[in-house]
């Protein structure tokens, strides 16, 4: 290289870099636009009622579940308790008529009456033994009775428990549609996907305006359903912090939501995940939403193929276990589920990001 000028060395050297940096291979694409104010569509005030009105509801819902499940033990426990009386008063009668054939006279008759030592014997046993029984038999009927009295005041207490959470739960569920509606994100119903990866919504518009023909349906393995998140003791879950290392960035998560992390993979949805981040609002920032690419080499352009079908598979699977993983809502596809109220469109963006046709959104309660 002997005479080459400094300047072209120069340009051969920074010409070398980049070839050098075009050749190493970048880390899998980033999660959608971080700490943009919208970055994934939407508002703060529509994350924040929405984060109110479905937390609210699945809260109820664990409570009213909670409250059927002690009235069905009631039931049952009354049920056990008259059959017991009935037993109880038929063995009250047999004693009755025993002591009536046998007179019943109190110990000292029984003694004088009796003619011989084994007679008295006999005679005093049996006095002791029928009075005996009477008396642990009327006991236990008295406090069967009394237990049954108990059980049934208190199955009409779970049932005014179970009636006011199932009204809380339609409150919340209506302050969720409101929320859509405010946001003129959309809201209407829509048909969601199913767990076989097909779009369950009507049929798409073809170019020409008409509507395609609807594919069949595949069935095949369904993903195996997640374990259970713990919750409190009435059932419903608590509020977490963000106290788990994310696995996915270099930020947290709440326990609730590593789980339901650890649960997707389990479940064989593997593909890139990115969910701590820095944002304005949501559950991001919070460590209770994960964003899970469609594709397999991160988040690109709207998902089409066994891509999309993949996104179909996730986002019904996490409908189909929301209950265990205390999901918030899902969001796939221009649509949105929220529990209560099922798949609704979800109109936030028009990019993929936005419009979350590159990813599927998870927010954990």
């Amino acid at each position: 290289m002997l005479g080459t000028s400094p300047a072209r060395l120069l340009a051969i050297v920074l010409i070398g870099l980049a070839l050098l940096l075009s050749a190493v291979p970048g880390p899998a694409s980033a999660a959608p636009g971080p700490a943009a104010e919208d970055d994934e569509g939407g508002t703060e005030a529509l994350r924040r009622d929405l984060d109110t009105a479905t937390a609210g509801y699945n809260n109820a819902r664990a409570k009213a579940q909670a409250s059927q499940k002690r009235r069905s033990a009631l039931v049952t426990r009354i049920a056990s308790a008259e059959k017991r009386i009935t037993a109880l008063e038929d063995q009250v009668q047999e004693l009755s008529a025993a002591a009536y054939r046998h007179g019943l006279p109190d110990p000292a008759t029984a003694m004088a009456n009796s003619r011989s030592l084994p007679d008295m014997i006999g005679n005093v046993g049996l006095v002791d033994s029928l009075t005996r029984q009477r008396r642990q038999t009327l006991d236990d009927l008295v406090d069967t009775r009394s237990d049954l009295v108990a059980a049934r005041r208190r199955i009409d207490t779970e049932l005014a428990k179970q009636r006011r959470e199932e009204r809380t739960m339609q409150q919340r569920r209506a302050d969720a549609e409101r929320a859509l509606a405010k946001a003129k994100v959309g809201g209407q119903k829509s048909g969601g996907f199913t767990s076989d990866g097909e779009n369950n919504d009507v049929p798409e518009a073809t170019g020409n305006g008409e509507q395609s023909t609807p594919k069949k349906k595949r069935t095949g393995k369904k993903a195996r359903k997640a374990t259970s998140a713990p919750r409190r003791g009435d059932g419903s879950y608590g509020s977490e912090g963000c106290s788990q290392d994310d696995p996915t960035s270099g930020g947290c998560l709440t326990p609730r939501t590593l789980h339901a992390l650890q649960q997707t993979k389990a479940a064989g949805f593997t593909r890139y995940v990115h969910c701590f981040r820095q944002a304005s609002f949501g559950e991001h920032p919070k460590g209770r939403a994960c964003d899970f690419a469609a594709a397999a080499g991160g988040f690109g352009g709207a998902a089409t193929g066994g891509d999309r079908t993949y996104g179909n598979r996730l986002a019904a699977w996490y409908v189909d276990n929301a209950d265990r993983l205390g999901v918030l809502y899902v969001i796939w596809y221009r649509q949105i589920w929220l529990p209560g109220s099922g798949w609704r469109a979800y109109q936030s963006g028009g990019d993929p990001s936005a419009a979350h046709t590159n990813h599927v959104h998870l927010s954990v309660q």
